[in-house]
C-alpha cells in the first residue's frame, strides 16, 4: 500500500516521517499484551458516529491484515449499529514509535474465505474464533462485544496520521 499524498504536520522543523517506518509497525502485528507497545501495551480504540451525529468511542482488539484493520463487534452493540448507518470510522493505536490515527470506512466481512483467513490470524494470538453463518463464534470475547455471534469488519485507510513518540519524532499525514 502506497500513499498518494503526504503532508508534514510538524511545526518544529522535523522532517516528515517516512511511510515505510509506519508501515513496518503496522505489518509487525501489534498485540495488546502487556509490555508490547506504548506506553506499556498497544491500545486500539474505534470511533464511530451515532445517529444524532455525536461520536462513540470504544477500545477494541484490531488486527492489521493485508493493508487494512480488522475488528469484531456484536450485532447488538452500538459500534455495529453505528456502522450499519454510517461506515465512517477512526481507529487509533498507541505504539512505541507512533500514535497512529487511521480514518476510513468500515464494512462488514461476509465472505467465508476472508472470514476464515482473518480467523486464522486471530487464532495465532490468544483468541481462536470459528466461522459460522458469516460471523465469528468463540467461548469468549471482549466484555463490550456482547455474546456471539461477532461480526467481522474491515477498515482500509483513506487517511493515516502518525505522531512520533520517539526520536526523531515528527508528525505526518498520508492520503490513500
Amino acid at each position: 500500500m502506497n500513499p498518494v499524498a503526504e503532508k508534514n504536520l510538524d511545526g518544529y522543523g522535523t522532517p516528515p516521517i517516512d511511510w515505510s517506518r509506519v508501515d513496518a509497525v503496522l505489518q509487525s502485528g501489534t498485540t495488546q499484551a502487556p509490555g508490547t507497545g506504548g506506553p506499556d501495551r498497544h491500545t486500539a480504540s474505534l470511533a464511530t458516529v451515532n445517529t444524532d451525529g455525536t461520536p462513540h468511542v470504544m477500545p477494541l482488539g484490531a488486527l492489521w491484515v493485508d493493508d487494512a484493520y480488522y475488528f469484531t463487534s456484536g450485532p447488538g452493540t452500538r459500534k455495529s449499529q453505528n456502522l450499519a448507518t454510517n461506515p465512517h470510522s477512526v481507529i487509533t493505536m498507541a505504539t512505541q514509535e507512533f500514535d497512529l490515527v487511521v480514518e476510513g470506512e468500515a464494512s462488514r466481512v461476509t465472505d467465508n474465505d476472508q472470514l476464515e483467513r482473518v480467523a486464522q490470524v486471530f487464532g495465532a494470538g490468544e483468541w481462536t474464533p470459528t466461522v459460522r453463518d458469516s460471523a465469528f463464534y468463540a467461548e469468549y470475547s471482549a466484555p463490550s462485544a456482547g455474546p456471539p455471534p461477532w461480526y467481522l469488519y474491515r477498515m482500509a485507510p483513506d487517511r493515516v496520521y502518525a505522531l512520533g513518540t520517539a526520536e526523531p519524532y515528527g508528525a505526518t499525514r498520508w492520503d490513500f
